[in-house]
């Protein structure tokens, strides 16, 4: 447990907690929204601090990474907590209640990341790493000094000022943008969509950025949304990578999986706007990447991950820039 930052006491019994949008008013003795920052005697306090419920080295193409360093394998921790509350959530178990965790300091940490075998660095993942918030900022700050790469798998629901601190030792990030509605935010979540735009948009200028939408059967699921969502990706910039994922039945949502002529109708919507699109939890999918200006093969995923076709950060054959970091 570590006192959190980002907050301001209202009296001697309140505090307000400014870590993301949420803005949870905190009585003595209560939690916040993500059921992790506790209010004591008037100190706010990170309770999973340090408190691992996941550990394991994982390829970065599971994050999903697919442009960052591609092939490679990464050390992904995670806790227990989340900010949102949502229906369909793939991780619940340890996002929506409390689990049996072990302690690591952040020391601890990036010493078992720096003797894995081929390991880049960590990855904050599993659950929401932002209300995992003084931890994650703690270990990457050690992380980065020892030369190894942070990864963020987050829902994007923080606020500005934490997330532009956190940003310095961050190297990728994969955001999850779960819909292009504020209903369905609201609805499915327990958010908003316009916070979460505003740190795609922040996260975009700091450092290497991939967006991941899971496609609900009825819910996030029509056309004209989605070419929206992917207008507005290409507003920042087209060459952002967007995966879209085929969803299954889990937690409180009870609807059907997504068909795969959904993903290809939204994967060919998407690749009007987008050099870069992916269908994620389907096995009918070419997951290749290639030169959107020549269509040359610069990175094959099948199997195994090759890097085959960027020569110098760029395509080998027209010489076109590549989007991410090989």
């Amino acid at each position: 447990m570590k006192e959190a930052l980002y907050y301001e006491k209202i009296d001697d019994d309140s505090v307000h907690c400014l870590l993301c949008p949420q803005n949870c008013i905190i009585k003595d003795g209560k939690y916040g929204f993500c059921r992790v920052r506790k209010n004591i005697d008037g100190v706010l306090y990170s309770e999973n601090y340090g408190e691992i419920a996941s550990i394991a080295i994982d390829p970065i193409e599971k994050k999903p990474l697919y442009h960052f360093m591609p092939g490679s394998y990464i050390l992904s921790a995670g806790t227990y907590g989340c900010n949102l509350r949502c229906l369909f959530c793939q991780n619940w178990e340890i996002s929506q209640q409390r689990v049996e965790c072990q302690h690591l300091p952040p020391e601890k940490l990036v010493d078992i990341a720096k003797k894995q075998r081929g390991n880049i660095g960590i990855a904050y993942t599993y659950n929401e790493p932002s209300i995992w918030y003084e931890y994650v900022l703690d270990s990457a700050k050690i992380s980065h000094k020892e030369g190894l790469k942070n990864v963020l798998v987050t829902n994007g629901f923080i606020n500005i000022d934490p997330l532009k601190e956190l940003l310095q030792y961050i190297d990728a990030v994969n955001i999850d943008v779960k819909a292009f509605s504020n209903e369905y935010y609201k609805k499915i979540c327990h958010g908003n969509l316009e916070s979460v735009l505003k740190v795609v948009e922040e996260a975009a200028l700091n450092c290497h950025v991939e967006i991941t939408t899971l496609v609900v059967t009825g819910e996030n699921d029509d056309y004209t949304e989605i070419e929206e969502l992917c207008k507005w990706v290409s507003s920042i910039n087209k060459d952002i990578p967007v995966h879209f994922s085929k969803y299954f039945p889990r937690y409180k949502m009870k609807n059907p999986e997504t068909p795969i002529k959904v993903l290809e109708d939204i994967y060919a919507i998407a690749k009007n706007h987008l050099n870069y699109v992916y269908l994620g939890n389907v096995s009918v999918s070419d997951n290749n990447t290639y030169c959107p200006n020549c269509g040359h093969l610069l990175i094959k995923r099948k199997g195994y991950v090759h890097v085959v076709g960027i020569n110098d950060g760029k395509c080998e054959r027209c010489g076109m820039k590549f989007y991410g970091v090989t």
